[in-house]
């Protein structure tokens, strides 16, 4: 890691605070562990919990003149293989910490990494950022395997290559659905498609009526459509030739969110 400035009393406090709040933060053994699996002395194991962790990474503070002790703490209480049994501990958890840590030029990633990021300069701002992207694809109930491809570019702010990524799920899942290989419109074409006399080898429904095999055909559109004005221009172009807005982004993930819908109740029509 690289050398940190070091941080303010204030940022210490308000970290301190969230990390070992008194009714749903770290318990007294987990600020023994984290400080100890940090190398931070735990110099006032006797004091209240937020009054521990914070005099433990101040202490360190003064002593070393960095802030790397502090993020240092953070990454380690946020490793997120401590809540795969709670989420939304963690959710709850990054939301706080990163409304600190931003008007600090920090940012504590999905993935538990914390990375710099542009400062806030007021505390609306902070508040805002560090739950807006969360709070809109939520509130749109986006498919979980659309955020498991560009999580991390989305809380970098990264919409160009969040979208690109999110549309590389759906070709996976179709290749992982059908057996094929290949790509874009020839990969929905082979896996979707159907002549006089062959039928799809995928079916998004039991194809028996006119309007059923109607939704198949327009379903193919969609997703050829899809490649072609946004996975393709985002392939070939530079992310300065491309601009890409945050609604752009939540509104092509989207879609992208609908047609995983779709994709989960595929099936094999030989099956």
């Amino acid at each position: 890691m690289s050398v940190i400035e070091p941080f303010t009393s204030q940022q210490i406090e308000a970290v301190a605070r969230v990390l070992a709040d008194t009714n749903d933060g770290l318990s007294g053994s987990e600020i023994a562990f984290v400080l100890g699996d940090a190398g931070i002395p735990d110099v006032d194991a006797a004091n209240t919990k937020w009054k521990r962790l914070y005099n433990a990474i101040a202490s360190i503070q003064n002593d070393k003149g960095v802030g790397n002790h502090l993020l240092m703490v953070v990454t380690r209480a946020m490793n997120p293989i401590r809540y795969t049994s709670r989420p939304e501990d963690f959710q709850r958890r990054r939301q706080s910490l990163n409304a600190v840590l931003v008007l600090a030029g920090y940012e504590l990633r999905e993935d538990g990494k914390v990375i710099r990021v542009p400062p806030a300069h007021t505390v609306d701002e902070a508040v805002a950022r560090a739950s807006r992207l969360s709070a809109a694809l939520a509130s749109r109930g986006v498919h979980a395997d659309v955020l498991s491809y560009c999580r991390a570019e989305l809380i970098d702010q990264n919409y160009f290559h969040a979208v690109f990524e999110a549309t590389k799920s759906i070709a996976a899942k179709v290749r992982t659905l059908s057996g094929l290989d290949g790509d874009g419109a020839d990969l929905i074409q082979r896996a979707f498609g159907a002549s006089k006399d062959t039928p799809p080898l995928l079916a998004i429904n039991s194809l028996a009526t006119e309007t059923e095999r109607g939704e198949q055909r327009g379903f193919v559109n969609l997703l050829v459509g899809l490649f072609g004005t946004v996975r393709n221009p985002l392939a070939h172009s530079p992310k300065t030739e491309w601009p890409m807005s945050e609604q752009d982004a939540l509104d092509v993930l989207t879609l992208v969110s609908l047609v995983h819908r779709k994709l989960d109740r595929a099936r094999l029509t030989a099956v």
